[in-house]
């Protein structure tokens, strides 16, 4: 017995040294770049991203859409789904760790050739005094079969550890989609806030035009303009008009959009006009570049799959390894039903171990080894990616944040000096010491400068709303 035991340990030795020996070696990872201490020598901690949506957002429709989006948005309950499918990975391959038990009722039959040494056997045996084994004869098994193999190298576990991580990402790859829905849905809404009030503008600038055009008419009358004074006022109503109706097309795609966005067909979005050029553009706090590790859900998709790749090269790695199985079977078995639980001697069990290794032909093993290794730095690499993508878009919106207020004061202030512009050019072409030309120029000056200032604000509403995505708020 010891002499068994002995050649057994021998073997088990025997197989791991020859299979260990070329097992090829994993890949040096490069060293992470350090992240940057803080942006630009600032060294607040406060985080925006810390602040929930809800709180973040003032303005009470807003806040309903989003909220709306959030439970019926396509694109999250499908990423829902994806988390429901890598959970179900987890617990697949949780259960590879046990013993695959299986009832089992089987029921055969079987004739051998006379002339083998199973029939020849058959033939001349006696099942009971004076009775030969029948032909053809019966098989009936009714019992238990399992199967199992030892984790001795932790192959199972590894696996079972990067479908979790592969779990985890999905819970963050949700993180994201909302995170994105938020700034999508806000950022719509400020572009249909910003049109409503260039709308408005136009419409007015319109009217103005309009008094303006029946003026000129009454002066052509009067000789005092002519016939080409009257047709460039028209001309500047029409483009106006043109105006109006590509703005009201914008307001009905955009519309749709954010309907989209919250899974619904087209229908009227609830808004305040009035609050877009009341409202100030919410304060940020940037805090510390490494708080985006903690903050940005794309980041920690990175991260867990980074994780995830140098477990699967550990389960790559196992593979050149002995393996140890278990197989077996317990239960009746008999040629006929009315002897399958008669006595104990129809009872039928089986209990084998096998320790396999791989020895020759490994290039299939080396192959997914060399692509685990590879998709590990891939992993690496995307990781760094999104860190470094992540600090960019930071400093790109706190810039975009401070040059947006003073482009909206310079724009503040080009609008009151063309509105009191167009009172000087209207005065003065009344009593004759100004063309209609400055008129015209001063009220189509008047009207872009109008126009692009609800542009700035409305790009300033948009900077707070990326830069509040980029530090990864919105999902908490």
């Amino acid at each position: 017995m010891k002499r068994v035991k002995i050649l057994y340990g021998t073997g088990f030795l025997f197989f791991i040294s020859l299979a260990a020996c070329k097992v090829p070696s994993v890949v040096q990872q490069p060293d992470l770049k350090p992240v940057p201490v803080n942006y630009n020598n600032n060294t607040d901690t406060i985080n925006s991203a810390n602040t929930k949506w809800k709180d973040f957002f003032a303005d009470s429709n807003l806040v309903a859409l989003i909220d709306t989006a959030l439970n019926n948005n396509l694109d999250l309950l499908t990423t829902l789904q994806e988390i429901e499918v890598a959970k179900n990975n987890v617990h697949m391959r949780n259960g590879q760790l046990f013993p695959n038990i299986s009832g089992v009722a089987a029921l055969g039959i079987e004739k051998t050739g006379r002339y083998t040494a199973s029939g020849a056997g058959n033939a001349s045996t006696e099942i009971t005094p004076g009775k030969l084994v029948p032909e053809p004869i019966g098989d009936i098994f009714l019992g238990f079969r399992a199967s199992w193999e030892a984790d001795i190298w932790s192959k199972l576990h590894n696996s079972k550890k990067a479908a979790l991580s592969r779990y985890l990402k999905t819970v963050d790859g949700r993180n994201y989609v909302i995170t994105s829905l938020v700034a999508e849905i806000a950022n719509a809404y400020y572009e249909l806030l910003a049109l409503d009030n260039q709308l408005e503008i136009i419409r007015e600038t319109i009217q103005l035009q309009k008094n303006e055009l029946d003026i000129v008419k009454v002066q052509k009358q009067a000789a005092v303009v002519t016939e080409l004074a009257v047709k460039q006022f028209e001309a500047q109503v029409y483009n106006s008009q043109g105006l109006e109706f590509d703005v009201r097309q914008r307001i009905t795609e955009n519309e749709n959009r954010i309907n989209f966005l919250l899974a619904r067909f087209p229908q009227k979005i609830n808004r305040d006009t009035t609050l877009f050029t009341s409202m100030i553009p919410m304060r940020i706090n940037a805090g510390l570049p490494s708080q985006l590790l903690e903050n940005r859900p794309d980041i920690r998709q990175a991260e867990w799959e980074l994780e995830a790749a140098k477990l699967d090269v550990k389960v790559a790695r196992a593979e050149f390894y002995p393996s140890l199985g278990f197989t077996g079977y317990l239960g009746f078995q008999a040629f006929k039903t009315k002897y399958l639980f008669t006595s104990l001697e129809s009872m039928a069990f089986s209990l084998v171990g096998e320790l396999a290794a791989p020895l020759i032909n490994k290039s299939a093993i080396k192959a997914e080894f060399n692509k685990a290794n590879s998709y590990q730095l891939e992993a690496l690499y995307d990781y760094q990616k999104s860190i470094l993508n992540g600090y960019v878009e930071v400093s790109n919106e706190m810039s975009n944040i401070r040059n947006l207020e003073q482009l909206y004061q310079v724009k503040s202030n080009e609008v009151e000096a063309l509105s009191k512009s167009i009172e000087v050019a209207r005065d003065l072409f009344r009593s004759a010491r100004a063309n209609y030309l400055e008129v015209l120029i001063a009220q189509r000056d008047a009207l872009s400068a109008k126009l692009e200032l609800v542009e700035a604000r409305k790009r300033q509403f948009n900077s707070v709303t990326n830069i509040y995505e980029a530090l990864g708020g919105g999902w908490k």
